[in-house]
Formats: C-alpha cells, structure tokens, sequence
C-alpha cells in the first residue's frame, strides 16, 4: 500500500480498528477514511454503497462488527447472525462494485469446529461442529470467509480473510456484558483489589486453553497481509480447495487457570480465585497454527505478560474510574 494510498476502516473505534489506524498512521499513511456508525450505518447497503462511491477508496479493511462473550452471544443470537451478516455482506459487495485493489475481512477463531485437531489449520474450517455458545456469529463469520472466496474466484478480486486468536488491548470493552476473558477479569481483578475483597469468582473450570494476542500485534499482521507481494499474495487466494484465509496469532496457549493467575500478578490482586464450573467453559482448547503466516514472515512482538501490563494500564488510566462494580460478570474464554 502506497503512503497516499486512500485506505478505509471499517470499525475504526473497536479493538482491532483502533489498533489498524495506530499501526497505518505510525506507517506514514495520511489518507486514512473512516465513520462512526452515526455517520455510516454499515447495514444499511444503499448508505454503503454511497459511501464508497463517493469516498473510492483503493484498499479496505473490514473489522466492523458485533462482538461479545458468552452471555451476550446466549442473549442476543439473533443479533449476532444479522448484523454481522448484513455488515460484512454490504462492505464486500459495495467493496467489489468500486473495484478497490485488496480488502482484508476479520474473522475470528471461532470460525474453527468445536473439537478440531490442535493446533487449528486452515484447512480445518467446516470440518466439524462448532461451539454451540457462539454459533450464530461464528457462521456469520464463516459466510464471510465464503463471500471472499466467491469474489475471487468469480470476480478475479484480490480479497483476503484473516483469522485473528483472542485479542485484547487497547479500546477493549470492560463492561463486563460484552467483555471477553481478559479485560473482564482486568476489571474484575482490579475491583476486587480496590474494595479488598478476600475472592474473584471466574466462570467455568479454569481448565480451558487459550492462545491470547495483543491488538497492536494483530493490527500489524493485517497491514503486513495486506502489504504482501502480489505473487504472495497469489499463493493464497488462487486456492481451488483452501479458501482465502490466513490465522493470526502467536502459537502458544495457557489455561484460563493460568491466565487468571498472571492478570491477579499484573493487577496486584493478592486474594482468592475461586472458579465456578457449574459456569460454561467454550471449546475445550483453542491454539491455532500460524506457520503459514510465519512462512510469510511475520510473528509477533508483544508477550502476554507485557501486553497484559499495557492493557491494565490503559484500563486504569482510561476506564477504571467510570467503571460500574455492580454489574455481573460473563467473561468469555
């Protein structure tokens, strides 16, 4: 991507979208496009399609989305599917229209069937089952991956779909109803040291896996995704039997258990964890394989430790004091 190259960003505000805009400006681009949902409603094709055509961006980001953990997933289901599905359908078609060089779509790792051989590859997608927590917007998700596929093989565009692990970092949501793992048991570590509570009760049996990977990180494998050579990029797309996807993370996973553990280190919580198995743990195990992304040339710069400091630090100096202590925690593995 050339420095004045007009790139937009769908989902500039969120987690990876923030992260996207970070790494793009720290690269020298200026011409950045993006919108807040008041000013663009992604699920709304005619508005879209406006947009683009009058905006003609030459590259596309597409990390909008809803998002949430178990309790939202369970409550909202329907929201989950539609949304989604309206979002990305909408960007990539209107995407396609205007011809724009490259898009990369974000998808998740609960793409992946519930019980896939570990570490997940790829080529495991539609392979099995899928976690039933999250169903809805894992198949929104893998409709995504599908469209881009299709596109290119009817259309001849250069779409790409990347497979990010669990994310946190900076802009992540701690309100404890939509939070995923990490910054809910940030806030809940934090509250508990703060009011002196003696325990932290965490959801599930903490013996779950999980691979975590900093938004700063995943932001910067995207832009290097979309920065590879068009004969690299080839490699990818013009697979008759693979689609177009490449997983992001960083090969290495840990217990909630032990997770838990080093976010009470971070935090300085020196209480009790108490785990509640009578709460769903998710997919047993969830560590994907990223020697394709490797081969390429990336691989991360943030360790979990690290980035864990960096996230409670964001958490404290930006979230911490309008934080509401009385809601329920729905941590998601």
């Amino acid at each position: 991507m050339e420095p004045s190259a007009k790139i937009y960003v769908a989902g500039h505000s969120g987690l990876v979208g923030s992260a996207l805009i970070r790494r793009l400006r720290a690269a020298g681009h200026s011409e950045l496009i993006w919108r807040s949902h008041k000013g663009l409603d992604l699920t709304d094709r005619q508005a879209v399609r406006e947009f683009l055509r009058k905006e003609r961006p030459e590259y596309v980001f597409l990390a909008a989305a809803k998002v949430g953990g178990i309790l939202a997933n369970s409550r909202c289901p329907a929201e989950f599917i539609g949304q989604n599905l309206l979002v990305q359908t909408n960007v990539i078609h209107e995407a396609y229209g205007i011809g724009v060089r490259r898009l990369l779509f974000l998808g998740s790792s609960c793409v992946y069937p519930k019980h896939a051989p570990q570490p997940i590859k790829e080529e495991y997608l539609l392979s099995g089952p899928l976690e039933p927590t999250n169903r809805p917007y894992a198949v929104a998700k893998i409709a995504g991956i599908e469209m881009c596929w299709a596109y290119n093989r009817q259309f001849g565009t250069h779409f790409l779909a990347a497979m990010p692990t669990n994310l946190f970092g900076p802009g992540d949501r701690y309100d404890l109803y939509d939070s995923h793992v990490i910054p809910a048991l940030l806030r809940k570590m934090h509250e508990a040291k703060t009011s002196g509570a003696a325990e932290v009760v965490i959801w599930g049996s903490g013996t779950p896996r999980r691979e975590f990977l900093h938004s700063d990180d995943a932001a910067d494998a995207c832009v290097f995704l979309m920065n590879l050579g068009n004969g690299q990029l080839e490699t990818i797309i013009a697979e008759d039997t693979i689609p177009p996807i490449v997983n992001i993370g960083c090969g290495e996973d840990i217990t909630i258990y032990e997770l838990a553990k080093l976010i009470a280190e971070v935090v300085g919580f020196k209480g009790r964890l108490v785990f509640d198995p009578s709460k769903p743990d998710g997919t047993p195990r969830k560590l994907l394989d990223v020697n394709r992304l490797a081969a390429l040339g990336w691989k991360p710069r943030t360790s979990l430790r690290k980035g864990l400091s960096k996230a409670y630090e964001d958490y404290s100096e930006n979230i911490a004091k309008a934080a509401d202590p009385s809601l329920v925690s729905t941590e998601s593995p």
